[in-house]
């Protein structure tokens, strides 16, 4: 008896050691596949300004005898540091109007840019600068001011100018011509880590992956499996001849740090956006006068498609505005397309990038299928009023409130503050102004009509350069 009693207490014994060292070793195995994965744009916050120590490349070859030192070589000085610097605060209740500038906090978050052009044109992500009240570039040691040009959110692009010349501007390749399978070379500055090179392919081309918040989003990210972590925002995306392909923007991951899956802007799409911020300060976007969707299954369904057509080639016309560009040219809601001009279109994101090349007044040729029967039709493309013509950036000065402004979506954006009232207001660089004395204000021209004449209490009601609400009260005298 006392020796079963002793050999049930070892046996007991042995089986809660057992269970204990396989849960103890076990347990970090164990990954929840339940969690949802997310997209992240690729930068990086932090206290205090980095500034980047002499350029170091490191360069990932994910195969023997694959050398991408050449790219890398060319594409590193054209590859510059961003800090972001605004000032933010977690919300702003009515007390914070008597204390002005109230549980604000510096707020530094860095990036990466491209040298564009040998005389200061710099290339990143709208998300980098979008929130920025002062934006420093470091290149070769040097902190630089730099200008905000323009931003398009529709892209997540943006242009930066500093004062400098002989600037070893990148080299653009042709995103059109890459091919799914070829390699290419990311250089960026992930976790303030300056001029570093990873390597991969080239995974898929025209994925639409729903991260840009806008009216009109332009999504046909190339997608790599370079690595490419926070930070890296706004660096190139080369080939293996350092030639740039793509602005590096996104990353799809469950932790915030690379997994395999990243994304960028295709340099194709980048070069107009570019060129027309420099020139017009203002993307010029070409519209059809209606919306496509991707064919599939729930749009044969939802059309009434026959049966005829379900090789889903094309585009299905899901939306038609009233005397549009679309509507005057025939075209009618479920009509198939799949050619513009020349080139096929067989998903929402390879449409969007075709227009994305267009101006407003330019004519193309649309073939579409409705009943089994294939059709041509020109369409003459137009701008966000319905018409051909070039839309210009309008930008109001004031000597007296010492600031330039803009009719934005939401008010009046203010920027650019210098010496003036404003200042001695302490309004913040790119606050918002949506209302003044509680009426909404949309017109610049009224809001400096307002300032040269009112005497009195003022509450200013808008947003500050990080989105946040910022009422401000003052009396003019």
């Amino acid at each position: 008896m006392g020796n079963t009693f002793k050999t049930i207490v070892v046996g007991f014994l042995a089986g809660v050691l057992g269970a204990y060292v396989f849960f103890h070793f076990q347990k970090p195995l164990v990954t929840t596949e339940s969690a949802q994965p997310q997209f992240q744009a690729a930068d990086f916050k932090s206290n205090q300004i980095f500034t980047p120590n002499t350029p170091a490349s490191s360069t990932t070859a994910p195969v023997e005898n694959v050398d991408f030192s050449a790219a890398a070589s060319k594409a590193i000085p054209s590859v510059v540091y961003i800090n972001s610097i605004s000032q933010s605060g977690a919300s702003y209740s009515y007390w914070d109007m008597i204390i002005n500038g109230a549980g604000q906090q510096t707020q530094v978050s860095s990036g990466s840019g491209v040298i564009f052009t040998s005389d200061g044109y710099i290339v990143t992500n709208n998300h980098v600068v979008e929130s920025a009240e002062k934006i420093q570039v470091i290149y070769n040691k040097k902190v630089y001011d730099a200008e905000l040009i323009g931003t398009d959110p529709s892209t997540d692009l943006g242009v930066l100018k500093i004062k400098e010349t002989n600037l070893p501007a990148i080299t653009l390749g042709n995103s059109r011509t890459l091919a799914v399978g070829e390699w290419v070379v990311a250089v960026g500055n992930p976790f303030s880590l300056s001029s570093t090179v990873t390597a991969g392919i080239v995974s898929a081309k025209g994925r639409r992956i729903n991260i840009v918040e806008d009216k009109f989003p332009i999504e046909s990210f190339i997608q790599t499996d370079a690595a490419i972590n926070p930070g890296n925002s706004g660096g190139a995306l080369v080939n293996r001849n350092g030639d740039l392909v793509g602005i590096n923007t996104a990353i799809l991951s469950r932790t915030g740090s690379y997994t395999g899956y990243a994304f960028a802007v295709p340099i194709d799409i980048a070069k107009k956006v570019v060129n027309d911020l420099i020139k017009y300060g203002i993307v010029q976007k070409a519209f059809l006068g209606g919306s496509v969707l991707d064919y599939d299954y729930q749009t044969i369904e939802r059309y009434s498609l026959s049966a005829a057509e379900k090789d889903f080639r094309g585009v299905v016309l899901a939306e038609v505005e009233k005397n549009g560009a679309a509507t005057n040219s025939g075209l009618k809601l479920g009509d198939i397309i799949i050619k513009i001009d020349n080139d096929n279109i067989n998903s929402k994101s390879e449409f969007e990038e075709e227009l994305s090349y267009h101006y407003p007044g330019d004519k193309i040729s649309i073939t579409y299928i409705r009943d089994g029967k294939t059709t041509t039709v020109p369409v003459s493309l137009v701008n966000r009023n319905g018409d051909g013509s070039v839309i210009k950036r309008q930008i109001y000065s004031d000597a007296t409130l010492g600031v330039k402004m803009e009719a934005v979506e939401y008010g009046v954006k203010v920027y650019n503050i210098k010496d003036g009232l404003f200042k001695r207001l302490g309004i913040p660089e790119n606050y918002t102004i949506i209302s003044i004395n509680r009426e909404r204000v949309k017109d610049p021209k009224l809001v400096i009509d307002f300032f040269s004449k009112y005497k009195g209490r003022v509450l200013l009601y808008g947003i500050n350069s990080a989105k946040s609400e910022m009422p401000l009260q003052f009396i003019l005298q």
